[in-house]
């Protein structure tokens, strides 16, 4: 009975990799949609803040001569459209469209007593032309909130006499500046409106400001606040459906901000627009002014081309200096960067020469047609497959019952979130793929090495491998180190392939426009970046002997020393940094940004770091010493990071797939030129160690026979 389980077991083992390698087949017409996809979106939209802007020149002291000249030099530098907030009453005071009072002001101007009972907001334009751009666009907002508006005017100039206090006054949100909208429009530049949810949602208001947008040349919206537009309405007015149906009728977009709290209600509307939606990244104000032109330049530029963004929206704030004595900006720092200071290598036209003009920024087009749904279907089965091949490596004969549970877990995920259900069968196969490689290449290592069976924890010193007592099972001899080279670049090379496998599975299984707008993003990050290296260790010291429970034993009988607790704490620290260091919300030190410029500017993609530098190169060494140490096993761990983390990068939905292939085979080509470095290094220090150390001991041995 035991060997007909045996005997299922084996060909079920043999029909779960079938199915993964039909898997892998299946998710590549899926990878070829998005590689189309990718290319439908090319032009970069460079955005300024106006609000900032109008701050910067009310430090001026011509602030609308100075607001002209800027708008001018903008668009000569390569900026191409100022976003524009609704405005409230100081912005509009800020803008010199009008002037504020409180009651108790206005008594003094009018050399009238303070009024007892009286604590209102009195609002004074600056001229005719304010008063006919702004004033109806004041008394119905303040309508909306039922609060009382009429008219008022000093000494010739027309106002408002608005029954609320200035400090409640000030913080209801009005529409766009019709003003600054029309000087911008008139500058050629291109309108990018700020809209909030901090006001009822009227239909027909709505329905008027986009259309009048729309005539404007808008093409895209930008939310304002912790909402999109019609949120907090949406239960009671099904608001945030009128405004799609708006949207789309004026065939208008959204934008999403990168690196930022979603915006509530920012998918929902997402997937009513039909995806037509652009990504935005936001350079602050400080780094506007603290950061230098090229590293501008170079920031912006990964973002375009690793992470495909479309619009660069540009801050700036006025900022007191008592160095130079004067109210400073980043303005030039920011023109420098657009086109270039000295050398003319601004960010525009470095962008233009890799095929990303500028423009206006357009949605990717994306579709999705029938037969993507039974291609997945047939990719998640594989990934189910891939799951049980990894469990099956651990806990030998249950594989059967394992793939029918998954596959009935599956099911039911499905059922209950079909997001969940991707990202859980994605995350298990990316799991799966490098862990199963490094098992691999153990198996692989063992089967050429003599004494494979002997336990770990019967080890003799290094080189102690004649008498009584021996140890072939840590100490490989026979095999020459030219031999031992070939098959370590062989085994490299395979369990590259294995690991690569694992890739597929993330495309295929994600390959739906929320992630590559960041609208979902793949969960799951910090156990891709633990598991593949945990299992690798459980493998390597349970693993590699006679039985898991005799290697269990002799671990947990072994005697901690300090240096013990000073190693754990050492790797303790370094797997916090590490995790620290995984998906997005990683910060690299000034260093190593440095170090990741000079890598980018040389190879156009930058590999990652921890790859080349150190888990490649490791790894490639661990297989040449493991062909003669069984202690170098240890470095299979190591080895674990530089797999899981190739297949992590093509997790990062949002970079394109031509970008995470070159970076992921440089990476592999680079790592395999260190590990050969470090190979050579090693046999010459070998080298050395053997033809000196026995002269050594001889000498030493002779000078105390003659003493």
């Amino acid at each position: 009975m035991q060997q007909t389980w045996q005997q299922w077991n084996r060909r079920a083992h043999t029909l779960l990799w079938v199915l993964v390698i039909i898997g892998i087949i299946a998710a590549l017409p899926l990878g070829v949609s998005r590689w189309q996809m990718e290319k439908t979106s090319k032009q970069v939209e460079y955005i300024f803040d106006y609000r900032d802007l109008v701050q910067i020149a009310s430090y001026q002291a011509q602030p609308q001569t100075f607001l002209k000249e800027q708008l001018a030099k903008m668009k000569e530098a390569g900026i191409t459209t100022m976003a524009v907030y609704e405005s409230t009453l100081t912005d509009l005071s800020w803008a010199d469209r009008l002037t504020l009072y409180n009651s108790a002001k206005v008594s003094e101007l009018e050399g009238k007593p303070v009024p007892g009972d009286e604590n209102y907001t009195y609002v004074l334009f600056a001229g005719s032309a304010e008063d006919a751009a702004l004033r109806s666009m004041i008394e119905s907002t303040f309508k909306e909130w039922n609060i009382a508006v009429s008219p008022w005017s000093f000494k010739g100039r027309t106002g408002l006499e608005i029954r609320t206090p200035l400090e409640n006054a000030t913080l209801k949100q009005l529409s766009l500046d019709p003003i600054a909208v029309q000087s911008i429009h008139d500058a050629g530049l291109k309108i990018l409106p700020r809209l909030s949810d901090r006001t009822p949602f009227n239909e027909q208001a709505v329905d008027a400001q986009i259309a009048s947008y729309k005539q404007l040349g808008v093409s895209r919206i930008l939310f304002d606040g912790d909402a999109v537009k019609g949120f907090n309405d949406q239960e009671a007015k099904g608001s945030l459906h009128k405004f799609a149906d708006i949207l789309n009728k004026n065939g208008i977009g959204i934008t999403v901000i990168e690196n930022s709290k979603p915006q509530k209600g920012m998918n929902t509307l997402a997937y009513l627009v039909h995806y037509n939606v652009t990504r935005l990244y936001s350079l602050s104000d400080s780094d506007a002014a603290t950061m230098k032109p090229a590293e501008i330049v170079d920031r912006l530029q990964l973002a375009a081309t690793d992470r495909s963004i479309r619009m660069f929206y540009l801050n700036g704030a006025p900022m007191s200096s008592p160095d130079k004595s004067a109210i400073t900006d980043p303005l030039q720092n920011l023109y420098d960067a657009m086109h270039g200071d000295k050398d003319g290598k601004g960010v525009v036209s470095q962008l233009d020469a890799l095929g990303f003009p500028s423009g206006t920024a357009e949605a990717f087009h994306y579709e999705s047609p029938s037969w993507h749904k039974p291609l997945k279907a047939v990719v998640a089965l594989g990934a189910v497959a891939f799951i049980t091949l990894l469990i099956g490596a651990f806990v030998p004969g249950v594989i059967i019952p394992v793939f029918l549970l998954g596959l009935v877990g599956s099911a039911g995920l499905y059922v209950l979130s079909k997001s969940v259900f991707e990202q859980g069968l994605a995350l298990g196969a990316a799991i799966s793929a490098p862990t199963l490689a490094i098992i691999w290449a153990i198996g692989r290592v063992r089967a050429h090495t003599v004494g494979d069976r002997r336990p770990i924890g019967d080890r003799k010193p290094m080189g102690d491998t004649t008498g009584p007592g021996a140890d072939p099972g840590w100490f490989f001899p026979g095999i020459s180190a030219g031999r031992r080279l070939s098959m370590a670049i062989a085994l490299f090379a395979s369990t590259a392939v294995i690991s690569f496998a694992g890739i597929p599975y993330a495309f295929g299984l994600l390959n739906n426009i929320t992630y590559s707008l960041v609208l979902e993003q793949f969960r799951g990050v910090s156990l891709l970046h633990l598991a593949p290296i945990g299992l690798a260790a459980v493998y390597v010291f349970l693993y590699t002997g006679d039985s898991v429970i005799g290697n269990l034993r002799k671990l947990l009988n072994m005697q901690i020393t300090v240096l013990w607790i000073i190693v754990a704490a050492i790797i303790g620290a370094v797997g916090l940094y590490y995790l620290s260091r995984t998906g997005n919300q990683g910060q690299a030190s000034s260093i190593e940004l440095l170090f990741r410029n000079t890598l980018q500017n040389t190879f156009g993609v930058r590999p990652r770091t921890k790859e080349f530098l150190l888990a490649h190169p490791l790894f490639l060494f661990g297989l040449f010493l493991s062909l003669r140490y069984r202690a170098a096993w240890v470095l299979f761990i190591v080895g674990a990071i530089g797999q899981l983390s190739m297949v992590d990068t093509f997790a990062h939905i949002h970079t394109p797939l031509h970008i995470s292939i070159i970076r992921v085979l440089l990476g592999l080509g680079l790592g395999a030129i260190i590990g050969l470095i470090i190979i050579a290094v090693w046999q010459a220090a070998e080298g050395v160690w053997r033809r000196w150390v026995p002269r050594f001991a001889k000498g030493k041995q002779s000078y105390k026979s003659g003493a």
